[in-house]
């Protein structure tokens, strides 16, 4: 089912100000690290916001957003206060990593070079399962 307006708005809000208080809370605990959204989801009744979220440098990143996923009351009242004339309600947001840019490193590592070509046998590289 495609997106309404209405959703793509609230997704917009919601990664702008998501952005702000995780970059915040990032410069203030962990140093050297970049924590990025990219991609915010409603769904149809406005009640659930799937968050994706990329992290920098990678190794780090299950910890990270497992820390995310435990301060989610703390960071879902700060966009509640960002967004209070803006939204009547705040959606319940559901963090997910985001390994995007780990599957784009794999591919670009195959094709620069290495022993095997994974144009002509491309089941060396992982398959992604769809979310």
């Amino acid at each position: 089912m495609e997106e309404t307006n209405r959703q793509r708005k609230i997704a917009g809000v919601l990664q702008k100000d998501l952005v702000d208080v995780l970059q915040k809370a990032a410069q203030e605990g962990m140093q050297g690290v970049i924590i990025s959204v990219s991609k915010v989801h409603v769904t149809s009744d406005l009640g659930i916001a799937k968050v994706y979220l990329s992290v920098f440098p990678s190794k780090n990143r299950e910890d990270i957003i497992a820390g995310v996923k435990s301060n989610t009351t703390l960071i879902r009242h700060e966009l509640a206060q960002r967004t209070r004339h803006q939204l009547r309600r705040m959606p319940e947001l559901l963090f997910f990593g985001d390994d995007t840019l780990d599957y784009i490193e794999e591919i670009d590592k195959s094709l620069k070079g290495g022993d095997v070509d994974p144009i002509k046998n491309p089941g060396v590289l992982p398959r992604r399962k769809k979310k």
